[in-house]
């Protein structure tokens, strides 16, 4: 009983110490602060990265995507982006057995003066998938879900890219 009460002190004071010191897990409320008010995203108007980074943006309040590049504090310029399958592996009949599915990100950000905030970053996320031809359709939805959660990974790179810029 006494050990009890001593743990259940001693975890107390953990907790009480780690939100005392201000720790907080990185990107754990889902926020950056950015060092800008308002951005214009060069993307078209039906890239899926593009539609989950103004998501992700709006989702903080600090944050308004503008139309008009014009009007935005920060451009945000897509020099390149690209999806790409390889070949990884093959069995002892020649036939492919694994496959490198690769997700390149290519941008850089300036200000409304074209002063350059953040020179152009390449971002080139890579995952491996397995193949089997009697699965061809499971396969199909796995590299689906594959570059999907690449996706999701490349918006969280680029806004804590976009929080670490500095203001010049």
């Amino acid at each position: 009983m006494k050990t009890i009460v001593v743990r259940m002190l001693l975890v107390l004071v953990a907790a009480a110490t780690l939100a005392g010191c201000g720790f907080q897990l990185r990107g754990s409320n889902g926020q950056y602060n950015m060092p800008f008010k308002s951005i214009y995203l060069a993307f078209g108007e039906t890239s899926p990265l593009g539609t989950e980074l103004k998501r992700n943006l709006r989702a903080g309040d600090s944050v308004r995507i503008e139309n008009d590049a014009s009007k935005a504090e920060a451009l945000f310029d897509v020099l390149g982006e690209s999806r790409g399958k390889a070949i990884l592996s093959l069995n002892s009949l020649g036939r492919v057995r694994e496959y490198a599915l690769s997700y390149t990100l290519v941008f850089r950000v300036r200000d409304a003066n074209n002063k350059v905030l953040l020179a152009p970053t390449e971002i080139t996320l890579r995952r491996n998938i397995a193949f089997d031809e009697s699965q061809v359709l499971a396969k199909e939805s796995e590299e689906a879900l594959l570059y999907r959660d690449m996706q999701t990974d490349l918006v969280q790179q680029i806004l804590r890219r976009l929080a670490a810029i500095k203001p010049v």
